[in-house]
């Protein structure tokens, strides 16, 4: 696998003219993973120190419709004692956007195993949102030596039937599609419903998630998700999540903080985070009362010091 970094100031035009520097000032990096770049941040200290001594480094996996953007704020703040990785999945963010491309929970699980392998990552803390959840939970479930703890936000690694309407529209092939990709209806919208505190969604941060997002074909990966939510038996990212599901028992002693925005419509605390409650009866729960789907962008001052606290715990 091949490796290519590039200053804040050579990022894509699309960044560039929605004058984001201030907001994201990461250097980007890109990997080859399978012939395709993946976007990724790594800030924070590299330690020449063997594995056993060396913090463990955080791994933050976003989901749909967000892109790395999505953790700017808690970066800087980590990163300070930690080596922070930030990936784009393929098709989100600053990465490859292919139109031909299996865009599914199996390969966006892949593309993360090849990203952490290729920057020989230990002893990982792993931070999922989204659609992250079961991407880096996949992880986890088949490379559990390599997992030390997790910070869970609004998230699912096990399936429920609990999906909105408005999600189901969105993955039909005519009418979603042309929400999705034509009119840029689920990343907009997003903007507005996924938040609480609507006065931090500014017209620069506004435009900072919409960025990478800007054409048709930049949309390929948002409208790809939504289709392989699992909604029923037969669809056949519901065994991958089943299969993810049957192996969370492994991390049940893990050290794990939950970190979850109240006022989330799709990912409920009555079905979701009762789910990771169930599984993980041990876990650090913290609701947010006042925070939504987007909860760390509604709630990042108090997430950091909780996180900086079960951090330190190493």
């Amino acid at each position: 696998m091949s490796d290519s970094s590039q200053s804040p100031n050579l990022q894509s035009p699309s960044l560039q003219s929605a004058n984001l520097q201030s907001l994201y000032p990461f250097a980007s990096h890109w990997a080859d993973v399978g012939g395709v770049k993946m976007h990724y941040l790594d800030e924070g200290p590299t330690s020449s120190l063997s594995a056993d001594h060396t913090p463990s480094p955080v791994v933050m996996v976003h989901g749909n419709p967000t892109w790395s953007f999505y953790y700017r704020t808690l970066i800087p703040e980590i990163a300070r004692t930690r080596r922070v990785v930030v990936p784009d999945h393929v098709g989100c963010g600053l990465s490859d956007k292919p139109q031909a491309y299996p865009y599914t929970l199996e390969q966006h699980i892949r593309n993360l195993e090849s990203l952490i392998a290729h920057l020989e990552l230990r002893n990982l803390t792993l931070a999922l949102h989204d659609w992250g959840g079961a991407i880096g939970m996949g992880y986890a479930t088949r490379h559990p030596e390599n997992v030390a703890r997790f910070v869970i936000f609004n998230t699912s690694a096990f399936y429920m039937p609990a999906v909105p309407w408005v999600l189901k529209l969105a993955r039909s092939p005519v009418v979603g599609e042309t929400l999705l990709r034509g009119l840029n209806a689920f990343a907009g919208l997003a903007v507005y419903l996924a938040m609480v505190n609507r006065k931090r969604m500014t017209p620069q941060v506004r435009a900072g998630y919409l960025a990478p997002y800007n054409t048709w074909r930049n949309r390929i990966a948002i409208y790809r998700f939504v289709q392989d939510i699992p909604v029923n038996a037969g669809h056949p990212t519901r065994a991958v999540v089943d299969a993810i599901d049957a192996k969370l028992h492994l991390f049940r002693d893990h050290p794990m903080l939950i970190l979850w925005g109240a006022q989330d419509f799709v990912f409920t605390v009555k079905d979701f985070l009762a789910g990771w409650r169930a599984r993980f009866p041990h876990a650090d729960v913290h609701v947010l009362e006042k925070a939504g789907h987007y909860v760390v962008e509604d709630a990042y001052e108090r997430i950091l010091p909780l996180m900086a606290e079960f951090l330190g715990e190493q």
